[in-house]
C-alpha cells in the first residue's frame, strides 16, 4: 500500500507541474498580421511581470522551454515564447545552405522581426497582470532579434541576451539599452565571448547596468541543453536578473 501511495503522489506531482507549465496559445495583431504567442503556466501571484522569449532559428519545438517557463513562473514571472520566426522562416533558414545566404534572409526580415515584438511588447504592457513590465529574452538569433529591438526604446524593462548580440551596424546606433544581462558559453564558437565582452564595454559606455555571465565549457546551444548544470544555473540566473529589475 506504501508503493501505491508514493505512486499517486508521484503521478500527482507530474500532472501539477504538466498543467503548470501548459502552453496556451493566443494571437496577438501587428502591422504585418497576427503573431502566435504561447504562454507558458500563470505566476501564482496578483501582479506577475511579463518576459517574451525569442527563440533561435530552430524555434521552440525543444522541450527545454517548458522548463524555462517553469523556472520563471516559480521566480514570480509570466513567460511568453513570441513566434516571431514564422514557419515560413523556419523552412527557409532550415533549408538554406551557406551562412551568407541565411545572414542575408535575416537582414530582410529584420524590421519585419522587430515591429512583431514591438507589437507584442505593447500588448503585454496593457495586460493589468502584469503592471506595466515587460522584460525580454532572446537566444542566438533571437538574441540578435532582441537587441536590435530593445535599441533607443524605453518599452522594454530589462533584457537578457543569450549566446548572440547585435545585427550588423546596430551597435553603431545604441544610445539607450535596459539593465542587460549577457549570458555566454566560453566554448560558444558561433558567437564567440568576445561578442559577449564588447557588447558588455557597450552597456558600460552608455551607463547601462550590464552583468556578463560566462558558463565554462558552454557551447553555444548551451542554454537549451535540458537537465545539464550549466543550463539549470543560467535559467535561474536569467529569472532572477529579470525579476530583479521588473518587481
Amino acid at each position: 500500500m506504501r508503493h501505491i501511495a508514493q505512486i499517486t503522489v508521484l503521478v500527482v506531482l507530474s500532472l501539477l507541474s504538466t498543467a503548470a507549465s501548459a502552453r496556451d496559445s493566443l494571437s496577438v495583431p501587428t502591422p504585418s498580421g497576427e503573431i502566435t504567442v504561447e504562454r507558458i503556466g500563470d505566476c501564482s501571484q496578483a501582479l506577475c511581470p511579463a518576459v517574451m522569449i525569442l527563440s533561435g532559428s530552430r524555434g521552440f519545438g525543444a522541450p527545454v522551454y517548458d522548463e524555462i517557463g517553469q523556472t520563471f513562473r516559480t521566480a514570480g514571472l509570466n513567460t511568453y515564447l513570441v513566434h516571431v520566426l514564422n514557419p515560413t522562416d523556419l523552412d527557409v533558414i532550415a533549408n538554406t545552405s551557406g551562412a551568407s545566404t541565411r545572414i542575408a534572409y535575416y537582414a530582410d526580415r529584420l524590421e519585419g522581426w522587430i515591429s512583431d515584438v514591438d507589437a507584442v511588447a505593447a500588448y503585454l504592457k496593457e495586460q493589468p497582470q502584469h503592471g506595466g513590465r515587460v522584460g525580454l529574452l532572446g537566444i542566438s538569433l533571437g538574441a540578435q532579434i532582441a537587441s536590435a529591438a530593445s535599441v533607443s526604446r524605453t518599452d522594454i524593462d530589462a533584457l537578457v541576451l543569450v549566446d548572440g548580440g547585435f545585427p550588423s551596424g546596430y551597435s553603431r546606433h545604441v544610445d539607450i539599452l535596459p539593465p542587460l544581462l549577457l549570458i555566454w558559453g566560453s566554448d560558444d564558437h558561433t558567437f564567440p565571448l568576445s561578442v559577449g565582452m564588447a557588447l558588455e564595454g557597450i552597456a558600460q559606455q552608455i551607463g547601462v547596468p550590464v552583468t556578463l555571465d560566462v558558463y565554462e565549457g558552454g557551447a553555444h546551444d548551451f542554454f537549451l541543453r535540458s537537465g545539464t548544470e550549466n543550463a539549470s544555473a543560467a535559467h535561474q540566473s536569467a529569472a532572477n536578473y529579470l525579476l530583479r529589475w521588473l518587481q
